[in-house]
C-alpha cells in the first residue's frame, strides 16, 4: 500500500509525472534501437565481432564522463536537454542512408555520438530534477525510474525486432527519433527556473578535477562508488558464463532470452521497493544487501537446474541495481548543485568502466576454467564486496538520501541474464 501511494504521489506531481512519461517513451525507443543496431550490422556484414562493437560504440564515451559532465555545470540544464534530444532525433534520421556495408561508418558514428550525448544528459537531468521535483519524492522516483526502464526492456526489444524484420533498421531509427522529440517536448513543459550559471573559474581540466576530487574525498560516496564499480566488474565476469550455463541445461543459445526476461522482472520489482528500503536501511546497507543477494544467486547458478537458474536470474535482477541506486542517490543528496554534473559523470565512469573490462576478462576466463568454479569464486568476491560495504556503515540507518535518477544506463544493458 505504501508503494502504491508513493507512485500515486509521484504521478500527481506535475514535474515528476512529465519526466516519468518522457522516461517511459525514451526508454522504449532506446531499447528497441539498441537491439536493432546489432542485428543490422550482423545482417550487413555477417560478423559477430562487428555486431558486438555496436554496444562498445555506445558505451565507450563513458570513459570521458568526468570531462563531458562538466558541460552540465556550465550551462542551463533544461535548454541543454531539449537541444540534445532534438539533436539526437535529427542525427538518427541520417541512418536512412545506410543500405550496405559501405554505410557502416555512419552507423557507428551515430552510435558513438548517441553514447556521448547520453553521458552529457545523465548529469544534466540529475542536477535539474533535484530542483524541480519535490525532494521527498526523489528517492522513490529513483526506484520507479528503474522499474520503468527495465519494464520497457520486456516489450521494446520485441517491438524493435518486429519493426526491423518488416521495414529494416532505418524504421527503428525513426521510431527512436520520435521518442527523442517527444522527450524534448515533455522537458519543455516542465516548470524550472534556472539562473544562468556563473562561469566557473579555472580551466576545463581544473573544473573536471574539482568534481572528481569532491566525489573521491566524501566518506559516504567513495565506498559506495567503489562498491558499485566492483559489483559491475564481477557482474560482467558472471554474465560471460551465460552460454556455458545454457549449454549445461541442455538448451539452445536462444534460451538466454528467457533468463534475460527473468532478470528484467527482478529489476522491475526492486525499483518499486527501493524508496522504502533506502529509508529503512540507509544507502550503504541497502547496497550491501543487494550485493549479498546477488552473490548467493551467482554462485547458485552453478547448479544445472532450470528452476534454480531462473530463480537466480530473477534474484540477480533484484540485487544488482541496489548498489547503483544507492550510489547515484547518495551523489545527488550529498553534493552541491554546481558540482553535480561533474560528480555524477565521474560516478558513472567509475562504476561502469569496470564493466567493459570485466566483459573482456570474462570472455577469456570462461575459455580457460570451468564455469562452475568461476561462478563460485565470483560469488565469494561479491559477498566480500557487500560485507566490506556493510561493515563501513556503523551508524544507525540514515534519513533517506534522495536522487532524481540513476544513470540512463541500467545494469541489464551491459549484463543481461
Amino acid at each position: 500500500m505504501t508503494t502504491n501511494w508513493t507512485v500515486t504521489r509521484i504521478l500527481r506531481d506535475r514535474n515528476a509525472g512529465l519526466y516519468f512519461t518522457g522516461l517511459v517513451v525514451s526508454a522504449f525507443g532506446s531499447s528497441a534501437m539498441n537491439l536493432a543496431a546489432g542485428v543490422w550490422v550482423k545482417d550487413l556484414t555477417g560478423s559477430n565481432g562487428l555486431a558486438a562493437l555496436c554496444v562498445f560504440a555506445i558505451w565507450a564515451p563513458t570513459l570521458f564522463g568526468p570531462a563531458l559532465g562538466t558541460i552540465a555545470d556550465r550551462v542551463r540544464r533544461k535548454p541543454l536537454l531539449i537541444r540534445t534530444n532534438l539533436g539526437l532525433a535529427a542525427l538518427l534520421l541520417t541512418l536512412f542512408a545506410v543500405h550496405s556495408r559501405a554505410g557502416l561508418w555512419l552507423l557507428f558514428t551515430v552510435l558513438f555520438v548517441y553514447g556521448t550525448t547520453i553521458v552529457v544528459q545523465d548529469p544534466a537531468e540529475s542536477a535539474l530534477l533535484a530542483t524541480v521535483v519535490d525532494r521527498d519524492l526523489l528517492g522513490d522516483f529513483n526506484g520507479l525510474r528503474m522499474t520503468a526502464v527495465e519494464g520497457m526492456k520486456l516489450v521494446a526489444p520485441l517491438t524493435g525486432a518486429g519493426l526491423y524484420a518488416a521495414f529494416g533498421g532505418s524504421a527503428v531509427a525513426a521510431l527512436d527519433a520520435v521518442t527523442f522529440v517527444l522527450a524534448a517536448g515533455l522537458w519543455l513543459l516542465i516548470r524550472a527556473h534556472e539562473e544562468r550559471p556563473e562561469r566557473p573559474a579555472g580551466t576545463w581540466r581544473t573544473q573536471t578535477a574539482e568534481g572528481v576530487r569532491e566525489l573521491w574525498r566524501h566518506p559516504l560516496l567513495r565506498p559506495l562508488v567503489l562498491a558499485g564499480g566492483a559489483t559491475m566488474f564481477l557482474a560482467s565476469l558472471s554474465s560471460s558464463t551465460i552460454y556455458a550455463i545454457v549449454d549445461a541445461l541442455g538448451h539452445t543459445p536462444a534460451y538466454t532470452g528467457v533468463l534475460y526476461v527473468a532478470q528484467g522482472a527482478g529489476s522491475v520489482a526492486v525499483g518499486l521497493v527501493s524508496g522504502p528500503a533506502l529509508r529503512r536501511l540507509g544507502a550503504r546497507r541497502f547496497g550491501a544487501a543487494g550485493i549479498a543477494l546477488m552473490a548467493v544467486a551467482v554462485a547458485a547458478r552453478a547448479v544445472p537446474s532450470d528452476p534454480v537458474v531462473l530463480a537466480c536470474s530473477a534474484a540477480i535482477g533484484l540485487g544488482l541495481p541496489c548498489v547503483l541506486i544507492a550510489a547515484f542517490t547518495a551523489v545527488q543528496a550529498e553534493l552541491p548543485g554546481p558540482l553535480l554534473g561533474r560528480a555524477t559523470a565521474t560516478a558513472n565512469t567509475l562504476i561502469f568502466t569496470p564493466n567493459v573490462i570485466g566483459l573482456g576478462a570474462g570472455a577469456a576466463l570462461v575459455e580457460l576454467a570451468d564455469y562452475r568454479v568461476l561462478l563460485v569464486l565470483i560469488g565469494v568476491a561479491l559477498l566480500a564486496t557487500g560485507a566490506a560495504l556493510a561493515l563501513l556503515d556503523t551508524s544507525p540507518p540514515q534519513s533517506p538520501p534522495n536522487a532524481s535518477r540513476t544513470s540512463t544506463r541500467s545494469p541489464s544493458d551491459a549484463n543481461p541474464a
